[in-house]
């Protein structure tokens, strides 16, 4: 096609699919690529699940969507199901993660506004991402995704991933913030994890009590078993006021969530906040037949046996040259040397190597394969990774 006429917002990659099918996508002339990013941590069941391909079809043929001015069956089993996976009171479905954290947001304020708070400020991390709405931009470290947005700078404070210490410094220097809003593991950031690791969200927790603040989670990315637990934070004994997520909620069908729990239990109210799409009974179907799937069988003790393995297979393949691993589960990041020109690995991989990659924080290979990838196709990523870095003569 010469021309387009979508907007160009997306700096697109010179290929298309036309079907997956579990860990693998094809284009039109039946070529088979390794998919180990499933859509950016989205398709974490792989492409094409059986149970929620059957579950769309059914659904699809019965009701699809009725609105929140009527009760919603599936919207209702689906809540229960996530509030049971997530130790939480209830939920509030929205359509995607910038939409969850959206609505998180807006708790926040609501709950300083009931503080009796003139302009309440919100801790965030530096290298966050948390959406691309205006309020989530603004929480969002990344500039190029803030550029030329006006983003709302004066309603966050933003502190360095990880430093329980400069958290405790902007709570001795400010006494209108109303909470911390932050992801277990940076995805868009670069992988990064705490130098404590999930101990350091109960440092947060633990500030965020004595403070008498919101203890927010951003699982949008590391939520649905992507970490080997349905909440990457149920590593850990702190358990938030706020939770979202979304990405592998739907295996690939648009739906966000934002659960409360603790402070923030009961400050939404009817009138508070809706969406005309949220949580339909189609998105709900989805939802609770990925809980079942999650919940019914060994998936996400797979994403730890099996990222363990990818984790470990590259480091020992390529630990002398200074390549390093770090996330947890099926949330993979690769660490080159700082420095490494990366710019042509993920057309290399794709190109080359048959393997859909991709790369964050300018050095670090990011891989986010389904959770139920088998043991033959993990070596297959290992091969194909090794092979497209030695092709690029980086290292």
């Amino acid at each position: 096609m010469s021309h387009s006429y979508l907007m160009p917002t997306y700096a697109r990659q010179p290929i298309s699919f036309v079907r997956g099918q579990g860990s693998w996508l094809y284009t039109a002339d039946n070529t088979a690529y390794l998919d180990a990013l499933t859509g950016i941590a989205v398709c974490g069941l792989g492409h094409c699940h059986p149970n929620i391909t059957a579950a769309i079809q059914e659904q699809a043929a019965t009701l699809v969507h009725t609105s929140n001015l009527f009760g919603i069956d599936w919207q209702e089993h689906a809540g229960e199901a996530l509030c049971m996976a997530a130790g939480m009171d209830s939920v509030f479905f929205a359509n995607s993660g910038a939409e969850a954290n959206e609505a998180a947001l807006k708790l926040a304020r609501l709950y300083a506004h009931r503080k009796g708070l003139k302009r309440p400020k919100v801790i965030v991390m530096e290298r966050s991402f948390h959406g691309r709405t205006l309020l989530t931009v603004s929480a969002t470290a990344n500039p190029k995704a803030r550029e030329g947005f006006f983003t709302l700078d004066d309603d966050f404070i933003r502190v360095p991933f990880g430093d329980i210490d400069a958290l405790k410094q902007a709570a001795n220097g400010h006494d209108d913030i109303s909470a911390v809003f932050l992801e277990p593991i940076q995805g868009e950031g670069g992988l990064n994890t705490a130098a404590n690791g999930f101990t350091f969200l109960e440092e947060v927790a633990a500030l965020c009590d004595a403070n008498d603040w919101l203890f927010m989670l951003d699982e949008v990315q590391t939520g649905n078993g992507r970490t080997g637990n349905y909440f990457a934070y149920q590593h850990s004994s702190a358990k938030p006021d706020v939770l979202t997520t979304a990405k592998g909620l739907g295996n690939g069908f648009p739906v966000g969530a934002c659960l409360v729990s603790g402070r923030a239990k009961d400050l939404f109210s009817a009138g508070s906040h809706g969406s005309t799409y949220g949580g339909t009974p189609l998105a709900s179907r989805v939802v609770h037949s990925v809980y079942e799937v999650l919940t019914d069988s060994n998936v996400m003790s797979n994403a730890v046996t099996e990222g363990d393995f990818i984790r470990e297979s590259l480091t020992s393949a390529l630990g002398a040259k200074g390549v390093s691993s770090r996330g947890h589960g099926m949330m993979i990041g690769i660490v080159l040397p700082e420095g490494t020109d990366c710019s042509q690995l993920v057309d290399i991989a794709r190109d080359e190597h048959k393997l859909i990659i991709n790369i964050t924080g300018s050095h670090v290979i990011r891989l986010l394969p389904p959770l139920n990838m088998r043991r033959e196709e993990s070596e297959q990523v290992v091969e194909r990774l090794i092979n497209t870095i030695n092709s690029a003569n980086i290292l």
